[in-house]
């Protein structure tokens, strides 16, 4: 997928009159890119569209404008955006407050054990945080950022309707997606290459 660049972005003029329709449209499309694995756990599915709107809301907040800003902003964010034989996910781990330090302390590595499996093929499993290191010696972070790596075969099983599963297989932590739902399922087969 293209990168997203500088001339691909409103203004803060613009986004300031365009950013509720903008927004709306981009929740609607986030929809069919998220998906809950188990009860605590919800992976979003980026893609130009939704690395944009997280650019655009924080240009917004930030008031940046000037050239070198938005471009310290593109390369934040645009690796989050899949490449063609990828899928890029930022992993949520959703818990009660009272239970969240527990949880995240009993989680610790569950990012490596976040897996895709296309139908006939054999499980992927993530490649996780490789902009920095999210958890401690005490606890995992909340929020993890994913990549999937799809082999050429895969992407083709795909493209012909083969089915798609995702789930954890971590000791504190066992839940699958089976089959992934075909909203979904559709979507990311759209962003492969």
């Amino acid at each position: 997928m293209n990168k997203l660049q500088a001339d691909d972005l409103m203004s803060l003029e613009q986004y300031a009159r365009d950013r509720t329709a903008f927004r709306a449209r981009v929740l609607r499309h986030k929809g069919a890119r998220r998906l809950a694995v188990g009860p605590n756990t919800t992976w979003c599915f980026e893609d130009r569209v939704t690395v944009q709107y997280q650019v655009q809301e924080m240009l917004r907040a930030e008031r940046i404008f000037e050239p070198l800003g938005i471009a310290e902003e593109l390369a934040a964010y645009n690796p989050l955006i899949p490449d063609g034989s990828n899928w890029k996910v930022t992993l949520l781990l959703e818990f009660d407050p009272a239970e969240r330090p527990h949880a995240l302390a009993q989680l610790k590595g569950v990012e490596d054990r976040c897996w895709v499996q296309v139908a006939g093929s054999a499980r992927v499993f993530a490649i996780a945080d490789e902009d920095l290191e999210r958890e401690n010696a005490e606890k995992t972070s909340a929020v993890h950022f994913l990549r999937f790596e799809l082999e050429p075969a895969m992407v083709t099983a795909l493209r012909g309707g083969a089915a798609l599963a995702a789930g954890i297989d971590h000791e504190h932590y066992r839940h699958e997606a089976r089959p992934v739902p075909a909203p979904v399922r559709a979507a990311l087969t759209l962003d492969l290459a």
